[in-house]
């Protein structure tokens, strides 16, 4: 049986996915360059693109990377193949919305709970990520900190000496995303209790994010941050 939420001292979250939309950020970015050059995309179809291009070995740091991954997509997608548009589908990351039960959901979060940022984004991403989330973070981890991404176990060992500074251990955490790859199944065999935050259950496939080897059942499963949050606030509620 999962455990109960009260036992828990800290939730660390994924962020890109999990609670902000960068599908919807990517989607819309490209349709506007595509409306501006007189075509159109179909966004499923740029997301597979991007998926492919985006996990390759010679990959930069996210969200830089969007400036390499979108000369490789456009003549796919029939768009110009041009710097300019490059660095405007990665600049684009400042205006890409939170879901839009994200911060209400954290802040209701951070009342019980301490709630860290684990996020594969560099600083400056996440730096604009967090005012479309109501600064909610006890603190935060980037690619820029910790030198590596997420699925590596580096960057969790990372986050586990960091709790452990203040008197915790892993088994405090609960470890909340909606990437299978990066964030579940290496979750699961680092021992940690996962909440699979699985935001695409009314599509097909993975989208943007790879898809794993192999499907990891969550400890706990919801299709919203706001379900979550609401579960949390009633078991807590129940044990008062």
């Amino acid at each position: 049986m999962a455990r109960d939420f009260q036992e828990f001292k800290y939730l660390t979250f994924d962020v890109v996915g999990t609670l902000i939309d960068f599908e919807g950020g990517i989607k819309t970015c490209l349709a506007e360059i595509a409306a501006e050059t007189g075509t159109s995309i179909d966004g499923e179809e740029a997301l597979r693109l991007y998926r492919q291009a985006r996990y390759s070995e010679d990959a930069d740091l996210f969200p830089d990377d969007l400036s390499r991954v979108y000369m490789i997509i456009a003549p796919a997608l029939g768009l110009p193949a041009e710097d300019r548009y490059a660095r405007r589908l990665r600049d684009s990351v400042a205006n890409w919305n939170a879901f839009d039960d994200s911060a209400a959901a954290l802040a209701e979060l951070g009342k019980t709970h301490r709630l860290v940022a684990m996020t594969n984004a560099r600083r400056w991403a996440l730096d604009h990520f967090e005012k479309k989330l109501g600064s909610p973070f006890f603190a935060t981890f980037t690619a820029d900190d910790t030198g590596t991404e997420k699925p590596d176990p580096a960057f969790f060992e990372q986050v586990f000496e960091f709790v452990a500074g203040k008197g915790a251990s892993k088994n405090d955490i609960l470890h909340v995303a909606q990437s299978q790859y990066h964030d579940i199944g290496i979750s699961r065999k680092l021992g940690l209790t996962n909440c699979w935050i699985e935001r695409r259950h009314a599509q097909n496939g993975y989208g943007g994010t790879i898809e794993p080897e192999n499907f990891t059942q969550p400890d706990y499963h919801f299709t919203s941050m706001a379900a979550f949050a609401s579960a949390v606030k009633e078991r807590l509620t129940e044990r008062q």
